[in-house]
């Protein structure tokens, strides 16, 4: 049950709350009791204590708000001080005839260390003392603080509209506003309570001195008229305990002052106490090889001690001369690095906001691995690189830079692939693991993440590399995670070819064309097309994916179409035949044969019958039903053609062509659609089906 009980005690000790409660009581008891010697010694160890750490931290903090706490810690300091006064001065009178050590042992080695046998210079210590604290330090302390509460009420509506202005312009957020607000109104109530508590340390002072009074003359009266004691030994005793007493109470009391002073002479001063002095005092070398000067002077006078001055003199001009150094050395420093700014590229002006990447991808930040691997390894953009050195090849012209950059508002594994700020395409991939799918079609029969695979939307599985061999076993196609971000690129590349063809990159193929192909050029620009002009017959070219690799041919072929029309569409099919040998190999099997399927002279009629207009005005004004039924046995004859392992173009009359392939390209954009007059002679026909 005991042991039970001060289980509790010890729990109800360790909330603060309750501990400070005790702790203000004890002190309120202190004021009523009679205190022993012995804990009248602890708790005098326990004030002297408790004044020398609230004078470290006032010299460590960073900010006066750092310690706000510190009216409340001053006013506990005051009292406890009082309680122990009154205390003390209980056994003084009413045992001090008894000797020396009646109050105890820490206040008679403080009388005999400072009177050192003589009362008067103890009255005159404690006197000083008494005076310092109260005039010097307390008074110093309390008007600063009183100045400073004065300023910030007056500055405070200036402050808050400075506030509410940051946060309209969107400089900050309500969290911030919020946040500054509570801070100015801390430290306006700091400064406000601090101008109050200064008068707490010079209520302790005066109390002090009278104390000192009262003990002297109420123990003398005591100890000569009720204990007989002769007039020396009562003037002897009670003044060194009197002295004794006031000087323990009053050294506590100048360190809480003087740490007072620190606090709220410390406004404007950024880090500790130390730093902050050391940094502002030796900033100015000037100053100190002055003082040195000074030092060395005064060691020459007659008279004057040689040793200290010139020692002081000689330990100053070595210090500014180090400092100095220092400080030169610091803005050499800073004069080179300012010239490396000078060099280094300006900041970007806004119009830079304006610029668009032709090529981007966001990527989530689960994805991000792909980009800056761990072991150094960029996948994602090594294939990239490789992406664009094939497309050029491929294509004729080089691809502009893919920018990738990651996007916190993605999901984790999601990726955005844009064109021109506009979003192409989009996806799901997850690092670290395998795309699987089926050669059939079908689903994979595998544990995994079941989804579809982005670039043709076939049913697709993310499984672990754990099972990748085991796939591969299976016959299942196994790609990881970068390769199907960078087939999903290609395709959205491939299909939007036509746009990423800029005027500046046309005009830098003519410029780098032999001096041969040059001279044509000339010929035909300006006077007869433009450079935009040939850029748009470049363009309708990639739009059916045709590589303009060959741009002498194809410039060789605007050149002869030019004679005929100006129109830049009938410009690209004349170019088109031109082509032909390069169109046929495009679209050749393995076998080195093309397949086809041929349009019968039924859709041929039906198609020329449904024309409308003259020249550059035709157009297709075919009826509904009728396109319906062509588009069905398109898609009919293809996808039987895809089941038997071909890949046919579907080949027209030259003039039809266009229109027949600006309904294909709708609903099979993949799908090239050929003229007659495109079929290179020596290519091996092979025909897959009739429409």
């Amino acid at each position: 049950m005991t042991l039970s009980r001060l289980a509790d005690l010890g729990t109800t000790l360790k909330r603060s709350d309750i501990a400070l409660a005790l702790g203000m009581m004890i002190i309120l008891v202190v004021l009523i009791l009679p205190l022993p010697p012995l804990l009248l010694d602890f708790a005098l160890a326990v004030s002297i204590t408790f004044s020398v750490l609230i004078l470290m931290t006032a010299l460590f903090i960073q900010a006066p708000l750092e310690f706000s706490a510190f009216p409340t810690v001053l006013l506990i300091s005051t009292m406890l001080r009082l309680a122990l006064n009154l205390a003390s001065t209980r056994l003084i009178l009413a045992h001090g005839h008894e000797g020396t050590d009646a109050a105890g042992h820490v206040i008679a080695a403080f009388g005999h260390f400072v009177m050192d046998g003589n009362f008067v210079i103890g009255i005159i210590v404690f006197t000083i003392l008494v005076i310092v604290n109260f005039v010097v330090i307390t008074k110093g302390s309390g008007r600063i603080a009183e100045v400073a509460a004065r300023f910030h009420l007056d500055a405070m509506p200036g402050k808050q509209m400075a506030i509410d202005a940051d946060l309209n312009a969107g400089l900050i957020d309500e969290k911030e506003a919020r946040r500054r607000r509570k801070h100015l109104e801390d430290e306006s109530s700091f400064y406000g309570a601090m101008d109050g508590a200064s008068k707490f340390v010079r209520g302790d002072a005066i109390t002090g001195l009278l104390v000192l009074l009262i003990n002297v003359i109420g123990g003398m009266v005591i100890g000569i008229l009720q204990q007989g004691l002769s007039f020396d030994q009562a003037v002897h005793t009670y003044t060194l305990l009197s002295v004794g007493d006031g000087l323990v109470t009053q050294i506590p009391a100048l360190i809480v002052s003087t740490a007072a002073g620190l606090l709220v002479s410390k406004a404007g001063v950024a880090g500790a106490a130390d730093k902050a002095l050391l940094s502002q005092l030796s900033s100015y070398p000037k100053a100190l090889g002055m003082s040195a000067a000074v030092m060395l002077v005064m060691a020459l006078l007659p008279g004057i001690p040689m040793i200290p001055f010139a020692l002081l003199g000689g330990g100053a001009a070595s210090l500014a001369y180090l400092i100095d150094r220092r400080s030169r050395e610091a803005t050499a420093a800073e004069a080179k690095k300012a010239d490396a700014a000078k060099t280094s590229p300006a900041e970007e002006p806004l119009s830079a906001a304006l610029k668009m990447d032709d090529l981007k991808i966001e990527l989530g930040y689960a994805l991000l691995p792909l980009v800056n691997a761990p072991d150094g390894t960029d996948r994602l953009t090594e294939q990239i690189k490789a992406l664009r050195r094939s497309l050029a090849a491929e294509a004729g012209f080089i691809m502009p830079p893919v920018r990738i950059l990651d996007n916190v508002q993605l999901d984790a594994n999601s990726y955005i692939i844009k064109i021109k700020e506009v979003e192409a395409g989009s996806g799901k991939v997850w690092h670290g693991q395998y795309m699987v799918m089926d050669p059939a079609g079908k689903q994979v029969t595998l544990p995994g993440v079941h989804t579809t695979e982005p670039t043709f939307g076939l049913p697709a599985t993310w499984i672990d590399a754990a099972l990748q061999e085991e796939a591969a076993v299976k016959g299942y196609t196994v790609v990881d995670a970068a390769t199907v971000l960078a087939t999903h690129l290609t395709e959205l590349i491939k299909a939007n070819m036509s746009e990423l063809l800029s005027y500046g990159e046309v005009h830098k193929l003519i410029k780098e064309l032999p001096k041969e192909q040059a001279d044509l050029v000339k010929d035909i620009v300006p006077a007869q097309i433009t450079i935009s002009g040939i850029q748009r017959v470049l363009q309708i070219l990639l739009a059916e994916r045709v590589s303009i690799r060959d741009l002498s041919t194809i410039l060789e072929g605007i050149a002869d179409g030019l004679a005929l029309t100006r129109n830049l569409s009938l410009l690209a099919e004349h170019v088109r035949a031109r082509l032909s040998r390069q169109l046929c190999a495009q679209h050749s099997d393995a076998a080195g044969y093309l397949p086809i399927v041929a349009l019968t002279a039924k859709w041929e009629q039906a198609f020329a019958e449904s024309i409308a207009g003259q020249g550059d005005e035709r157009s297709l004004a075919m009826q509904p039903s009728k396109l319906t039924e062509f588009v069905n046995l398109v898609r009919e004859k293809f996808e039987q053609a895809a089941r038997d392992g071909e890949a046919p173009v579907l080949v027209t009359s030259s003039a039809i062509r266009p229109f027949v392939r600006g309904i294909v390209e709708r609903f099979r954009a993949q799908t090239s659609v050929l003229a007659q007059s495109e079929i290179h002679p020596r290519a091996r026909l092979k025909t897959v089906a009739s429409i």
